[in-house]
């Protein structure tokens, strides 16, 4: 790996994984004695703290180029950057593999079905009742990566989330 960082990107809708993924990843590479940054899209939006920033589309890409920023900030300072999140925009895509100095697009899928039934944080149920909008992948168009690195087809129970972390590790070359 150059001295310039890395950015892993986790993309796919709510409850795919991502963020259980990334956080496996994180630990993985500590074991490797590689420091990484992790930016989670819920936790870097609680750490923003802009309340002006909502989930409409237009707050939605800008919390994207916001956290692509931020990544390739950290990456040219010679980090790992784990991102998880859902910025399923192709112009933010784009960005990305024009920007960064080493990136690795990882798109994580499931049936709808599934991630309406894991939905722990409630996002699906909120949308089907009303109560909510702009969720990706419900009422809001979903733009997945027209050419990721990887695709994790993550149906299945989280049970092997390990394995799934050290795939993506693998693939994108860190060891």
């Amino acid at each position: 790996m150059s001295n310039l960082g890395k950015v892993i990107w986790l993309t796919g809708l709510s409850a795919s994984g991502k963020s259980t993924i990334a956080r496996n990843m994180q630990e993985l590479l500590k074991e490797k004695g590689i420091i990484s940054l992790l930016l989670d899209g819920d936790l870097f939006r609680e750490a923003m703290a802009d309340h002006n920033c909502g989930h409409d589309p237009e707050s939605r890409i800008l919390n994207a180029y916001r956290i692509s920023r931020f990544a390739n900030m950290a990456a040219r300072q010679g980090l790992v950057v784990i991102v998880a999140t859902m910025s399923l925009y192709h112009d933010i895509h784009n960005w990305n593999r024009n920007n960064f100095p080493d990136y690795f697009e990882v798109l994580i899928k499931a049936d709808l079905t599934i991630l309406q039934k894991r939905d722990p944080k409630g996002l699906y149920k909120h949308v089907k009742s009303g109560y909510a909008e702009n969720l990706p992948g419900m009422d809001l168009k979903a733009e997945f990566p027209l050419n990721p690195d990887l695709i994790i087809n993550n149906n299945d129970h989280l049970d092997d989330v390990r394995m799934l972390a050290e795939l993506v590790i693998h693939q994108c070359g860190l060891y």
